[in-house]
């Protein structure tokens, strides 16, 4: 068989091998570059850099057209290849042994489903349904593994695009976050990450600031671009928006938080027990004087927490302390309002607090009125965020199931999708973390 004529390399950007800016500009226009006459290498942009110090001489800047001929076509008159080449070699087998040979991380031949599906040797509805997570229970194991190791091996990027058109989905989902520099909320998109992810989601995650009209736009902008729902940590107690876009058939599930219309799904910890946990907890060390440092009363865990310390104390056949309201769970109006609990007539012995930001704020407060912790005053704060058991006093919190949260608002959201139903509450269990910030009170 005659070899196949090779057209003269590009001139559009000549460079020198050793060139690495030339190296980039060329692979910026879609070409495959070669360090000398025997090589082809086709550079994604971060390995632009492996050209330093490459082979002297002119480069050859070849079409990306040329990865979509046969192995046959392109292999003998570069000189990759040594053994004989199959007349009926696939474009797959070309672009996987491309990839295998030059240990390539990237190819710029565009792969398509029949590509993989003829790899595998099935269908390409076959091959379809196995690279779906949805669907992939519909085709046996061994398919699925074999579909998913060709797709793999060629570098498959699915079509989401196209998949969306055919689906009327976009399969992306977006998560309202009130504030990221708050530590609570990490690990509860972790969460809803580890579920979507599978399912073949994936989520946008928008900060309002806990900003309303920041909000509104970011809502706007997210089913602009589609998004399939939404999972919603900015709920207020009466949060109209949400109601409107659930009225109008949005998608929805709350997480941590929840509205007094009780009309959107909605997964939560269990505050009422983690108090009544917290205060028995301090009730059994000793403390009868026991305060409340409350989170901003328009949210659900604000309020819901400060009731559930009211009924904990009746239930400890205790009168509640005082209580101090803050405007925001952070760590500066923990120190804004804790100072009304110090400077209360009968100061307490035990501060139970909405969060442990409200808790932390708090904390800061004693040291600089001269107050020791727990020696002074113990401390309960509220989630068990990161890093708390590597304070200077370690905090006692009561845990709540962060990713488990986040975990089970996406499966919730992805039900409510699939089949949208009446709006439940699910409740997650918490619990007391005991550590150095508590203690029995001192005796006068």
């Amino acid at each position: 068989m005659p070899s196949p004529t090779v057209p003269t390399p590009q001139a559009a950007v000549p460079a020198a091998a050793g060139n690495a800016a030339a190296a980039r500009i060329a692979v910026k226009r879609g070409f495959a570059i070669s360090a000398s006459n025997s090589a082809l290498r086709l550079l994604s942009a971060n390995r632009a850099g492996a050209m330093e110090g490459a082979s002297t001489g002119p480069a050859r800047i070849f079409p990306r057209e040329w990865c979509t001929q046969s192995l046959q076509s392109i292999a003998p008159t570069l000189g990759l290849l040594k053994d004989p080449v199959n007349e009926r070699t696939s474009k797959a087998d070309a672009i996987a042994c491309y990839r295998s040979r030059h240990e390539l991380s990237l190819c710029s031949v565009a792969v398509t489903l029949s590509d993989v599906a003829q790899a595998a040797g099935v269908h390409p509805g076959t091959a379809s349904r196995a690279l779906n997570p949805a669907t992939r229970a519909r085709v046996s194991p061994a398919t699925a593994r074999r579909v998913l190791a060709a797709a793999s091996r060629l570098g498959y990027l699915p079509n989401s695009l196209a998949r969306g058109l055919r689906t009327r989905r976009s399969y992306t989902v977006g998560i309202m976050i009130p504030d990221l520099t708050n530590p609570l909320f990490p690990p509860i998109v972790r969460g809803v990450d580890e579920v979507l992810g599978p399912a073949g989601y994936s989520a946008l995650v928008a900060n309002t600031d806990n900003d309303e009209t920041r909000e509104e736009l970011l809502f706007v902008a997210l089913r602009a671009r589609q998004a399939d729902g939404f999972i919603v940590a900015t709920a207020q107690r009466e949060h109209p928006l949400l109601d409107r876009m659930a009225e109008a058939g949005v998608p929805l599930v709350l997480v941590n938080r929840t509205t007094d219309s009780r009309a959107i799904p909605a997964v939560v910890p269990d505050e009422a027990t983690g108090v009544r946990t917290a205060v028995g907890h301090l009730a059994a060390l000793g403390h009868r004087r026991i305060a409340h440092l409350a989170g901003p009363q328009g949210l659900s865990t604000g309020h819901g927490r400060y009731r559930a310390f009211l009924d904990a104390m009746a239930g400890q056949g205790l009168e509640p302390g005082p209580v101090a309201f803050a405007d925001a769970f952070t760590e500066a109006a923990g120190r804004a309002a804790g100072g009304a609990l110090l400077a209360a007539r009968s100061r307490p012995t035990a501060v139970v607090a909405g969060n442990d930001l409200l808790a932390i704020g708090l904390l800061d407060l004693l040291a600089e009125a001269g107050l020791g912790c727990p020696r002074d005053v113990s401390v309960v704060g509220f989630n068990d965020d990161p890093m708390l058991s590597r304070m200077a006093t370690p905090l006692t919190t009561v845990r709540i199931p962060h990713r488990e949260l986040g975990g089970e608002a996406a499966r919730l959201l992805l039900d409510h999708m699939t089949e949208p139903s009446s709006a439940k509450l699910l409740l997650l269990p918490t619990r007391l973390i005991e550590r150095a910030s508590t203690a029995a009170p001192r005796t006068s």
